[in-house]
């Protein structure tokens, strides 16, 4: 099996995401968007994941690439690609299967809950009915038509949602590592982590108990293993 992942700024990492593929066995490889990399052949990919960055999916002008990833992205959806998008990656999706991404009514930056959308229809994955999680971004997107929402947080409704059974959007960062969220820290600038409503300190950032990155980090695996399962047919 072989994962390939969208980056979109060197400090997006795939964090926990990699672990659990290198156990399971997949190859891992890599388009560096930002730096011109072409992608790569579609046929040859089994899980495609996109990770976020600090751009909109509106931004064309200012990075046309954008324009091909969004094509590619809309293409492993229609050929039954197994697909992941995290924070922006979640965006593209959401944009390329036709709605519209926006600013949210405020930044979330910080570790929030996040709460399960409960649904009675099979097949639907199960989000834990609250967990903390990391949260980066300033956009939000409406559901594409089709999806079934299946979390969302007091400052930004469409958390999580899910196209069919092998396309999973997270607006949520699942895949953090504390070398992970100290790169985010890093690469953000001081004035942008000033606490607000839903802002927190870098130091806050910074000081998240051991136990709730590893609740993430198992709630990432069961994201990872329903695609794969779904991937392969069971």
């Amino acid at each position: 099996m072989h994962a390939h992942y969208l980056q979109h700024a060197d400090f997006e990492r795939l964090g926990s995401i990699r672990p659990w593929l290198e156990s399971h066995n997949y190859s891992i490889s890599c388009t560096r968007l930002h730096r011109g990399e072409a992608l790569p052949e579609l046929a040859d990919i089994d899980l495609l994941i996109i990770m976020g960055g600090v751009m909109s999916v509106n931004d064309e002008q200012e990075h046309p690439w954008l324009v091909a990833e969004k094509a590619f992205i809309r293409r492993a959806i229609n050929d039954g690609k197994a697909v992941l998008g995290v924070c922006l990656g979640a965006q593209l999706i959401a944009n390329v299967m036709g709605s519209q991404v926006r600013p949210n009514a405020g930044r979330e930056i910080g570790w929030f809950p996040v709460r399960a959308i409960n649904h009675l229809q099979a097949g639907v994955f199960a989000f834990p009915e609250q967990i903390n999680v990391l949260h980066w971004h300033g956009e939000t997107f409406d559901l594409p038509p089709g999806a079934v929402q299946l979390a969302s947080s007091r400052a930004c409704d469409n958390q999580a949602f899910q196209l069919g059974d092998r396309v999973i959007g997270l607006q949520c960062h699942l895949e953090s590592t504390p070398a992970q969220v100290k790169a985010f820290v890093e690469a953000t600038p001081a004035a942008e982590l000033q606490p607000e409503q839903w802002v927190q300190s870098a130091e806050h950032l910074l000081s998240i108990p051991e136990d709730e990155l590893e609740r993430a980090t198992e709630l990432m695996g069961e994201v990872l293993e329903y695609l794969h399962r779904k991937r392969s047919g069971t």
